[in-house]
């Protein structure tokens, strides 16, 4: 005892005797590019190949940013808290987001950020069940209105680019539940993206490629940076002029806790707009358009990505199609539209979230082919993390999606595609979810406020894509992902897709 209160410096305390407090192992960087080339191009696959090499955490250095890599959901767990420990700061040059930190949206800005909370406070409701669930006939739509272009390549017998196809339509979903405008992306089956959605791809395109390069490029009048700083103005611009056409200026407010007052709502800008708090406060206007764009930009990048792999899942993985197709064909059967209606089903919230193994198959796709590989947190302070993992105050900490969801330790089998497994475990979402091991839409505070709305309209597009058509594999060589992206695409996903009944 005397010896450490005589100690100046640190002083070590382990809880057990084999864990020394230690920095995170990690490969031996190269001069000047660091650790680049350990990962890049492959994330993905070199992420577990460090993994089972190092352990579960790891250290890398990029271009002169340490970075610390997590797959341990015991670990993961402290991490992703909001506390004294580990924050999320996109301010900071070294976080991943750093190039895309919008100070004025909830997904985008500091924890510490005035904008948080009164953000936190306002977007939630708008993608609340509730506000979902009103916004279903907005995306059926907007699905049924992509059918004219799948018939036409269906009769063609043309195979399709599946990720240039799942991104015009879920941009074409998201635009339309936020705006309640239609892109018009399936007049025709060459129909190119419209203006905004371009504004988008070339926005998230830049900034990862700008998050990629030394901080002091910048400051240059040319380059991804300079490029960015133009997109990001055109795409605000174009959000704004559709907010402003679609908004009731002089409807009357919605109260948050009103959850019948938000079906007066057109759209959910037309909600977010109008909304007012307990004390009949509104979000500033420049918080409402800001987080209108970044809502709409993460909700088509994630979705567009996930309908992709679902879609490889269908081809790749055998019976899955055909289970898929008599559970909502039984359903339909079992509750047949009255005949006054359109002749397709129109579907509810609760009926779509009702359909077992369509559940269970999209979480297997959300586990085993996630869209998110990462995410990050700032340490606040020198912390010691379970495993006796030292990490310096002012480090980033990634959290691993994807190598979690695959961890030996904590799944069986973790990389067979077994939709079972959620039908076998009705409990193990939920507790997979808690202790940490699954995690599609991050956790915590800073988790992904629109999962409801993710999840709807991936289930609903499955839906209707599986009722109406069968698909086939067309690829014609192995499947790779765009390690360029801030969410992970599949590029050369190929299917041939039939009518069914003919």
């Amino acid at each position: 005892m005397k010896e450490v209160q005589k100690a100046e410096g640190l002083i070590e305390l382990r809880a057990t005797s084999n864990q020394s407090v230690r920095v995170p192992p990690g490969p031996r960087p190269l001069p000047f590019v660091g650790n680049r080339y350990e990962i890049y191009p492959d994330v993905l696959g070199n992420y577990d190949r460090l993994f089972s090499r190092y352990g579960p955490m790891f250290k890398t250095v990029n271009m002169g940013t340490t970075i610390y890599h997590n797959n341990d959901p015991v670990i993961s767990r402290h991490i992703l808290r909001e506390d004294h420990l580990f924050t999320k700061t996109t301010s900071d040059p070294s976080h991943p987001l750093h190039y895309m930190s919008e100070q004025y949206s909830l997904f985008t800005c500091d924890t510490a950020s005035p904008a948080f909370i009164p953000s936190h406070k306002f977007v939630p409701p708008t993608l609340s069940p509730r506000a979902v669930a009103h916004y279903m006939p907005l995306i059926q739509d907007a699905i049924e209105d992509s059918f004219s272009v799948f018939d036409q390549l269906a009769s063609s017998d043309r195979a399709i680019n599946v990720y240039q196809y799942m991104f015009k339509l879920a941009s074409s979903l998201i635009w339309r539940v936020v705006f309640n405008q239609d892109l018009k992306h399936f007049e025709s089956p060459s129909t190119p993206p419209s203006a905004p959605i371009r504004y988008f791809d070339g926005y998230l395109s830049l900034s990862k490629k700008s998050s990629m390069q030394p901080t002091w490029l910048k400051y240059l009048p040319f380059g991804y940076h300079a490029k960015l700083k133009v997109v990001r103005q055109q795409l605000f611009d174009a959000c704004e002029e559709a907010m402003l056409a679609n908004i009731d200026k002089d409807g009357p407010t919605i109260p948050l806790a009103d959850t019948q007052a938000l079906l007066s709502a057109k759209c959910l800008s037309d909600f977010l707009y109008r909304a007012v708090d307990e004390s009949g406060e509104r979000l500033p206007y420049n918080l409402v358009v800001s987080n209108l764009v970044v809502t709409a930009g993460a909700g088509f990048a994630t979705t567009s990505s996930l309908l992709s792999w679902a879609l490889y899942a269908l081809v790749r993985y055998p019976g899955n199609q055909d289970r898929l197709y008599k559970e909502i064909a039984q359903d339909i059967q079992s509750n047949p539209q009255p005949s006054d209606k359109k002749e397709n089903k129109r579907w509810t919230y609760d009926e779509i979230h009702g359909l077992k193994f369509l559940d269970a198959f999209l979480k297997e796709v959300l586990r085993l082919h996630s869209p998110n590989y990462q995410t990050a947190r700032n340490a606040k302070e020198d912390v010691v993390l379970p495993g006796g993992y030292l990490i310096p105050k002012g480090s980033v900490v990634m959290t691993s999606f994807p190598s979690i969801h695959k961890n030996p330790k904590h799944w069986d089998n973790p990389l067979r595609f077994d939709p079972d497994r959620w039908l076998r475990d009705e409990e193990l979402a939920s507790r997979m979810a808690k202790e940490g091991g699954y995690t599609p839409f991050g956790a915590g505070a800073r988790g992904c406020v629109g999962f409801n709305l993710a999840l709807a309209q991936a289930k609903l597009a499955i839906v209707e894509l599986v009722h109406r058509y069968t698909f086939e594999d067309e690829s014609t060589e192995a499947v790779v992902y765009d390690p360029d992206r801030l969410v992970v695409r599949p590029m050369n996903l190929y299917a041939g897709l039939t009518k069914r009944g003919e």
